[in-house]
């Protein structure tokens, strides 16, 4: 695989918590915090209910309709939930401009006429797409808005956690070859794929595989190697099946720069094309490129330990994606100015999904 940049700044260790003894119904476990990572097993209390995570989960609010990891234990505390403030009485917030600040508590009109209330500070986030950083609010009871956070993704069949908005915004200069239709009709190869897990863990590893494709096609502009130079070197004549598109026909192509003959034969033959004889494919057929890409970061290691997938997926965090794909050459002090790169691209892409990026940013 041709080189990939991001970034290697090591975020802040999360505070974890694993299984407690559960809380009687009259006591309340420690209260939920949206930036604790919970094991499964652990207890939190949100609301006046006791709430039990399932497995590993961050940021997934005990109750929300869009999150099947907490099992509610009942009332805590008495009973009842804590009262929540009242409504504003006025409608007469300000309209939401991207690029302001906006400090928790923050209420701003959107552009389709309803209110949302900031959760947590941030820059200027899109409402209807951070809804990390944002939760629809009832204006004076004159415009409730909608009960529960839009999803994330509401128009697209695939349930990919990364919606067509939020494609377009992580790559405003994208190649046209780079649909987002061509991305999510290659989801179906790899039903696995930001689809295991908690909705934090699907974020985050929509999140890193993104990043890493930002990183080796420049912001998806490049759909096949720049450098011309390099296309003869990708013939291993020493395989069997040798080269039959001719020498130079293996160069990198696709959102992670496919490039050898051996790996055009082993991604066509786990795909059921034939990319060995017919390599351009990768670079006419977009959702045969993203099946590429798809390919690598679910079932090779590279000069890793693990798949990218089984990284994201196992807690290893996005550094570990990064040695995955060019660990031989940027991890380990070798490129630090390219892991800065992706653990960048990785930051800004879960901000923009509003999700934390986890640990482990570096390799």
């Amino acid at each position: 695989m041709s080189s990939l940049a991001v970034a290697a700044a090591a975020a802040g260790a999360l505070t974890v918590a694993g299984p407690a003894s559960p809380a009687s119904a009259a006591d309340c476990a420690a209260a939920w915090n949206s930036a604790t990572a919970y094991t499964g097993g652990a207890n939190v209390s949100y609301k006046g209910r006791n709430w039990s995570a399932k497995w590993w989960t961050q940021n997934e609010t005990p109750g929300a309709a869009s999150s099947g990891v907490w099992a509610d234990k009942g009332a805590c505390g008495g009973g009842s939930a804590p009262a929540q403030p009242p409504a504003s009485g006025t409608c007469s917030h300000p309209a939401w401009k991207a690029g302001t600040w906006y400090a928790a508590g923050s209420i701003v009109r959107y552009t389709d006429g309803k209110y949302y209330r900031a959760e947590h500070d941030n820059p200027g986030y899109d409402p209807v797409i951070s809804t990390w950083y944002w939760e629809p609010h009832a204006c004076g009871g004159s415009n409730p808005g909608p009960s529960t956070p839009p999803p994330s993704n509401p128009s697209d069949p695939s349930g990919f956690v990364v919606s067509e908005a939020q494609f377009n915004q992580m790559f405003p200069n994208r190649n046209s070859f780079y649909t987002y239709k061509g991305l999510t009709a290659a989801l179906s190869a790899y039903p696995g794929f930001a689809k295991t897990g908690g909705d934090t863990v699907k974020k985050q590893e929509a999140a890193a595989f993104l990043a890493n494709v930002n990183h080796e096609t420049g912001g998806l502009v490049h759909v096949v190697e720049q450098n011309t130079a390099n296309y003869s070197h990708y013939c291993d004549r020493s395989q069997p099946y040798g080269c039959p598109a001719g020498q130079s026909a293996y160069y990198g192509r696709g959102p992670v720069q496919l490039s050898w003959n051996f790996n055009y034969k082993a991604a066509g033959d786990a795909l059921g094309v034939n990319l060995l004889a017919n390599p351009n494919l990768v670079q006419t057929d977009a959702a045969i490129a993203w099946k590429t890409a798809l390919w690598y970061w679910n079932t090779q290691s590279g000069p890793g330990t693990m798949t990218p997938h089984n990284a994201m997926v196992n807690g290893r965090g996005f550094g570990e994606t990064i040695r995955s794909i060019n660990g031989s050459l940027e991890c380990g002090g070798r490129n630090p100015a390219q892991v800065q790169s992706r653990i960048d691209s990785y930051q800004r892409f879960t901000r923009i999904l509003g999700v934390t990026p986890g640990g482990n940013l570096s390799c």
